[in-house]
């Protein structure tokens, strides 16, 4: 089995990936590698998230990435060249800016949800807010409830039980009622 330096690889996949895009046999034929060679080398490109067409001959089977990469390099061009570029690619100057308006439409939705997420944010944190001061209200309210339970039992503690007391502790009980 043959091994190819990296920048063999590079030089090779440089012919398979946009701009040049040609196809995998002609590479194959020309370079002298194997197709099997040639689509693993692809399929790896692909999962670096380097733009590379889908492996039909169809256009719109291009993945996104290629799709985007397609219309980063012919933003600058004038339609003279988008034709070019186009006839080379086997596009339509029409996909292209169909895929232009699909990048366009997809930067501006993911602005709407940014948007969408700071508004639930900021209302999100209001109402902690909201809880963290009804949290703390409740917080006092015990510690008063139990501070008037703790007094009530030390009181009764030092003056005595009043259900079961002799009649002589009941009516001292009865005087700090009053």
């Amino acid at each position: 089995m043959a091994r190819y330096s990296e920048e063999r690889k590079a030089s090779v996949l440089k012919k398979l990936l946009p701009p040049n895009n040609r196809s995998v046999a002609d590479v194959a034929r020309e370079e002298g590698i194997s197709e099997p060679t040639l689509y693993n080398w692809r399929k790896q490109a692909k999962e670096k998230g380097m733009p590379v067409p889908g492996s039909g001959k169809q256009t719109d089977d291009w993945s996104a990435e290629a799709k985007f990469a397609a219309v980063i390099e012919t933003a600058p061009l004038s339609e003279s060249e988008l034709s070019e570029y186009c006839r080379s690619k086997g596009l339509y100057p029409e996909q292209i800016k169909r895929w232009r308006a699909a990048c366009v439409q997809g930067a501006e939705a993911l602005g709407e949800q940014q948007r969408r997420q700071h508004q639930a944010s900021r209302q999100e944190k209001k109402r902690i807010k909201q809880l963290e001061r009804e949290l703390k209200r409740k917080e006092k309210a015990l510690a008063e409830a139990t501070a008037l339970l703790v007094l009530r039992k030390k009181l009764e503690a030092l003056w005595g039980a009043r259900k079961n007391d002799p009649p002589r502790a009941k009516a001292a009980a009865g005087h700090l009622d009053r």
